[in-house]
């Protein structure tokens, strides 16, 4: 049975333990990348990659890497897009998968977003809601699904 591999796009990641847990479970091996040096466990089946400080340099690894037997922790939607053309499976810090039937409304949205604060609209500052228990179960979850989804081919 294949196994599949992980990335977190972590800088931002509120999810790490939680995928450590359950690759591990899984005996699949994941992949940390980060701009700056974020600790991990000691793990035989978890490393870190360590890029650049240019734009979107995590971004850009992790989607060069990214394939049919990879999952994609992520919440930037354009790197969602990019692993999901590559045949990756993208999951969400908060437990929703992105796919390729909602990663289209997902840019809109984005993109229509970004212009409302970029003109100053206050009704587009609001910012993320808080990450909750919901968020946290969904995520493991979806992660566990994925993984056997992918192992099951």
């Amino acid at each position: 049975m294949p196994t599949p591999s992980l990335f977190i796009d972590a800088d931002a990641c509120p999810v790490k333990e939680e995928v450590y847990k359950v690759a591990i479970r899984h005996d699949a091996p994941v992949l940390v990348v980060s701009n700056g040096g974020i600790r991990i466990p000691e793990h035989p089946l978890i490393a870190r990659q360590i890029v650049g400080a240019a734009f979107d340099a995590a971004d850009d690894f992790i989607a060069g890497k990214a394939g049919p037997m990879t999952v994609v922790i992520t919440a930037d939607i354009l790197l969602a897009d990019r692993c999901l053309k590559a045949g990756a499976a993208v999951i969400s810090p908060n437990g929703f998968p992105f796919t390729t039937g909602s990663i289209g409304a997902a840019i809109a949205t984005r993109a229509i977003m970004q212009d409302l604060r970029g003109s100053g609209d206050p009704t587009a500052a609001g910012g993320q809601r808080q990450f909750s228990k919901e968020d946290r179960s969904r995520f493991l979850q979806s992660l566990d699904a994925a993984i056997v989804k992918l192992k099951r081919g």
